[in-house]
């Protein structure tokens, strides 16, 4: 992604960032703070969602399109969203924490298309919005999943907004693009 180069430095900070804030948030309830952060790849302002697994099996994905805050306070509130906050799953415990594996995407602003064309997968991920119904896919679901750009479309339509499985043909459709990377390969 042209407007993302972060150096493996940045991300195996960002990674230990969110494990460490995960510690503390789940243990003591209290959120670390981090200062003397002079990395500038870690103070931009921008878009993006952590994703949490055990098992290779998801335990919580939050995340949010932008920021008013650095990256690296975001990846904070997302992390302990993540464990905490996302409806689909139980609140993850501190004891479980050594079986977790954290990924986080950094997203780039929302681009609106005007036809499925514009979709590429693995590259893209997707927004769609009709009315105040949302949902989104990261870019990487689609291309684990084996899913063509019709059935990415019509997946996040019916499970993530909820509007049918044909629904985003009248909703706005966003891209936006990810750079995703985790633990296993920094940490552990």
């Amino acid at each position: 992604m042209e407007s993302f180069k972060f150096s493996n430095s940045s991300k195996k900070i960002l990674l230990q960032i969110a494990r460490k804030t995960l510690e503390a948030y789940l243990q003591h309830f209290k959120t670390p703070k981090f200062t003397n952060i002079d990395n500038d790849e870690l103070l931009i302002e921008a878009g993006a969602f952590v994703t949490l697994t055990k098992n290779k099996n998801l335990k919580g994905c939050i995340g949010r399109f932008t920021s008013d805050v650095p990256l690296f306070e975001l990846i904070q509130e997302m992390a302990i969203a993540a464990a905490t906050k996302d409806s689909r799953f139980k609140s993850v415990d501190f004891d479980e924490l050594d079986d977790l594996e954290i990924e986080i995407s950094v997203l780039s602003p929302l681009k609106k298309i005007s036809d499925m064309s514009e979709i590429e997968i693995g590259k893209h991920g997707i927004y769609i919005q009709k009315g105040i119904r949302t949902g989104t896919l990261l870019p990487q679901v689609a291309s684990s999943n084996n899913w063509n750009v019709e059935y990415f479309l019509g997946y996040c339509s019916e499970h993530k907004a909820g509007i049918g499985r044909e629904g985003w043909r009248q909703a706005d459709v966003f891209t936006y693009e990810a750079l995703v990377f985790e633990e296993h390969e920094f940490i552990k």
